[in-house]
């Protein structure tokens, strides 16, 4: 949602001193220039002295601590712990009471269902004290990014299930419980609460801004462009993973599915998936969208994790790496650089994978057709298929072994998109987990925490 923020002004005043927030978060970036803002109530002034944010904020050179700010600069709350996992779904809960006796009471701030109740700042209201909802109408309520006099403080990430309370302090077990099986923290998906005058239900259903609460409260994309995901906390899907960026130095976009490479002596490394595969069968796809040279020397594939890596590795040099290049066609592995493989490919073609850790290939396709003829159905024949390790943790990843032009690989790992346009007309997928521009095979399905469970 980077650049992407939603909109509503009420046309009623609501309860500027008892009120709720409940939203579930998966965030692409950590330590932004601005301090990025879940949501923002206030009548977007300049001044911002009766405005309210909840965002991150560390009142310092990163911004990955919760923070509530009655207006700009002095915090409310603030967090000790840092919140910069950029795989996991957090459910995030604000709830505020400034009726109550007790300072503490006040503001609360809960995460995956766990009050945070160690802070770095605790500067509480005073008993009684009204938020800018309180105040009149015509306030503007934002989600994904702040109002002052103009917008800012986006968001980077996804938000799902976005729940305002307007008039009831609710804890988070209003809208999340314990998995008795897993011990994990796991949504409700339709929370037994009452909304209020101004209170709102927004993204239950994909990237709809209709409310679903009983308030037709709707909401605007006020601007950039809201995309649909099939990644939402019952269900996380692979991304690229900016916190394992070694030595390349890329740049993430889209939630983590589209990388830049630098054009820096360092950027051959591979930029790998954030799940990692032992077992079972997978498929993705990846976009080769742009580069700024003449050579197409973008490869695609899998390997193991960057941590053991030598700087400069390219897909190539590790028993682990099995790579598809674009300007020869060729398979690397181990050093080996076999070129004709398959055929050469360019900007604008789309690579599948279909990895087997069953039987122990890998097969790639170029725009729905396997190359060296194979067959990923073949089983332990392995038919076409290139032999893999069994026993690896493996990672989808792209690579730029170019050091003075820089890539742009766009990734579906099941999301029904390449950067921010969706697949032309879906293939088939008998596994229902993910939506892919071409067919899946059969048995495979997208690397995600319900493609892991098979």
């Amino acid at each position: 949602m980077a650049n992407t923020y939603l909109t509503r002004t009420t046309s009623t005043a609501g309860n500027g001193k008892t009120f709720t927030f409940s939203t579930w978060l998966k965030r692409s970036e950590n330590n932004t220039s601005e301090d990025p803002c879940l949501f923002c109530i206030g009548a977007g002034n300049s001044s911002q002295a009766d405005q309210f944010f909840f965002g991150f904020n560390d009142g310092g050179s990163s911004t990955d601590k919760l923070s509530i700010q009655q207006y700009s600069g002095v915090p409310a709350i603030r967090t000790n712990k840092k919140f910069r996992d950029v795989n996991a779904w957090y459910h995030i809960v604000l709830t505020v009471d400034t009726t109550q006796s007790t300072a503490s009471n006040r503001l609360k701030i809960f995460v995956n269902g766990v009050q945070e109740t160690d802070l770095a700042a605790a500067n509480y209201p005073t008993q009684n004290y009204s938020y800018a909802l309180g105040l009149g109408t015509s306030k503007i309520f934002v989600v994904g990014g702040a109002y002052f006099s103009s917008f800012a403080r986006y968001l980077n990430g996804s938000m799902s299930h976005v729940h305002y309370i307007d008039g009831t302090a609710y804890d988070a077990s209003y809208f999340g419980e314990t998995d008795a099986t897993t011990g994990e923290w796991k949504i409700k998906t339709s929370p037994s609460v009452t909304y209020g005058t101004n209170g709102f239900f927004i993204l239950k259903h994909g990237n709809s801004v209709t409310d679903s609460s009983p308030n037709s409260n709707n909401f605007t994309v006020g601007g950039g462009t809201l995309t649909k995901t099939e990644d939402c906390p019952s269900n996380v899907f692979a991304t690229l993973n900016p916190l394992d960026n070694f030595y390349a130095g890329g740049t993430f976009i889209n939630g983590n599915n589209t990388i830049t490479t630098s054009n820096s002596t360092n950027n051959v490394t591979p930029l790998i998936s954030t799940l990692g595969m032992s077992s079972g069968k997978y498929y993705a796809e990846i976009k080769y969208s742009a580069r700024t040279g003449a050579d197409d020397y973008a490869r695609i594939g899998v390997c193991a994790s960057n941590a053991s890596r030598p700087v400069n590795e390219g897909f190539e040099g590790m028993i682990t790496d099995h790579s598809y290049q674009g300007s020869d066609g060729a398979y690397s592995n181990n050093d080996t650089h076999n070129a004709g493989y398959g055929a050469t490919y360019t900007v604008g073609d789309i690579i599948g994978i279909s990895l087997d850790l069953d039987n122990g290939y890998i097969y790639f396709s170029k725009n729905g057709t396997y190359q060296n003829s194979g067959v990923p159905t073949s089983g332990s024949t392995g038919t076409g298929g290139k032999t893999v390790s069994l026993g690896v943790d493996y990672f989808f990843g792209v690579a730029d072994i170019d050091y003075n032009d820089s890539y742009t690989f766009q990734c579906n790992f099941g999301n029904g998109y390449f950067g921010t346009t969706a697949v032309s007309s879906a293939g088939t997928n008998a596994s229902g987990i993910g939506i892919f521009e071409y067919d899946v095979p059969t048995g495979y399905t997208a690397l995600s925490t319900k493609g892991l469970n098979l």
